[in-house]
């Protein structure tokens, strides 16, 4: 008959903090990358950009004439001219309507 030897095993306890530990951290790394991701897409301004780049060069190409005001999506673009007192500026302003979040460019203007 063959010798049966003895294998250490791991007890519940020890099973169940293992669970515990590994459960927590998956928490966590989830939290994290869930807010990661939200942060992302909530200030995700690629849109917003490209058109306010597009007005830029409507603008230098007069092709805009201004005061101009546009809503896209959220945001509300507002293209104006601005009377400095040496020079004269054209502002370029898009302002999200819920997070009052504002992208601005200002141009000189000739």
């Amino acid at each position: 008959m063959a010798l049966l030897k003895k294998i250490k095993a791991a007890t519940l306890m020890e099973t169940l903090v293992a669970t515990v530990l590994i459960f927590v951290v998956f928490m966590l790394a989830s939290g994290i990358l869930n807010n990661l991701l939200l942060n992302t897409i909530k200030n995700n301004t690629r849109l917003v950009d490209t058109r306010l780049y597009e007005l830029e060069y409507l603008w230098l190409s007069d092709q805009l004439q201004l005061p101009y005001d546009e809503d896209l999506n959220d945001w509300s673009i507002t293209v104006g001219k601005v009377k400095g007192n040496d020079y004269n500026h054209i502002v370029i302003e898009a302002k999200h309507k819920d997070t009052r979040k504002t992208i601005e460019r200002i141009l000189l203007d000739d």
